[in-house]
């Protein structure tokens, strides 16, 4: 798809790029960076495939903004978000990278699709927004990765998914070391489940009531401590107590004996 609703006209300085805009946790980045979280900007650009979402939440935003109806699985979306930062010349001040795709079951059990899909949303699409948006960085400029938990702690019924965020955090940490000296951050986010679209349509629904069973988190709070841990220039950012105390122990364990606690802890708590 081809740049959808253009909304705001002129050269514009500061802007911030959100990509998977259009729904939960990419939403709320747009609402609170519109609403000043993030410092003043001059414009917000918001990636997503749904122009229709786009342009009902470009009405509804205070500071200007630009839609690009993009689908991220496409290689022509990276080069009309190039074309358009050549363009415009702007300063990229925040990018948050929210798009993302995720299916539970076994590995055998999941669409080769979905299965690339996964890394092509997850992965790709971190990269590819990334290195055209990092040209018109500057210091104090941040980045922000939605990677999850299941980056830090690898989770049974989601083990494409789980190593697509795990590559998030181990590019973020990188990434925010290389820039860090340039005055550049760039923070891996990592929740457990929020009650968003991700699970509208999840796969395999009885692996998705064990494992949402260790609750879930609101997208506001996550948003609020992912944009607070950007500013401090923090690389990680774990959004909720227990699943924080939960990576320290998964750190020093080894990965079978992680696992097999979670597969006893979701079973527990589900009543199997």
């Amino acid at each position: 798809m081809q740049a959808g609703n253009c909304l705001g006209e002129g050269r514009m300085n500061n802007i911030a790029v959100v990509t998977g805009a259009s729904s939960g946790v990419g939403r709320e980045f747009v609402r609170q960076l519109d609403r000043g979280a993030g410092g003043p900007l001059d414009q917000i650009w918001i990636v997503a495939r749904n122009a229709d979402a786009l342009a009902v939440i470009a009405e509804q935003t205070a500071t200007p903004v630009r839609a690009f109806a993009l689908d991220l699985t496409e290689q022509s979306s990276y080069e009309c978000l190039r074309d358009a930062l050549e363009d415009e010349a702007p300063t990229v001040q925040w990018l948050v990278n929210s798009a993302g795709f995720g299916k539970f079951g076994d590995f055998g059990q999941i669409a080769e699709r979905d299965e690339g899909n996964m890394v092509r949303l997850n992965c790709l699409a971190v990269v590819e927004t990334t290195y055209h948006c990092l040209p018109h960085m500057v210091a104090g400029s941040r980045v922000v990765n939605m990677a999850s938990i299941a980056g830090l702690i690898p989770q049974p019924g989601l083990s494409t998914y789980s190593a697509t965020k795990r590559f998030v955090v181990d590019l973020s940490r990188t990434l925010d070391y290389e820039l860090g000296p340039v005055g550049i951050h760039v923070t891996a986010v990592c929740p457990k489940f929020m009650d968003t679209g991700f699970l509208a349509n999840p796969g395999d629904a009885h692996e998705v009531r064990r494992m949402t069973t260790i609750g879930y988190e609101k997208p506001a709070d996550v948003v609020r401590k992912a944009l607070h841990a950007a500013v401090l220039g923090r690389s990680t950012c774990v959004t909720s107590p227990d699943m924080l105390a939960a990576s320290v122990v998964a750190k020093v364990l080894p990965a079978g004996l992680v696992m097999r606690a979670q597969d006893l802890l979701f079973t527990a708590r589900a009543g199997e």
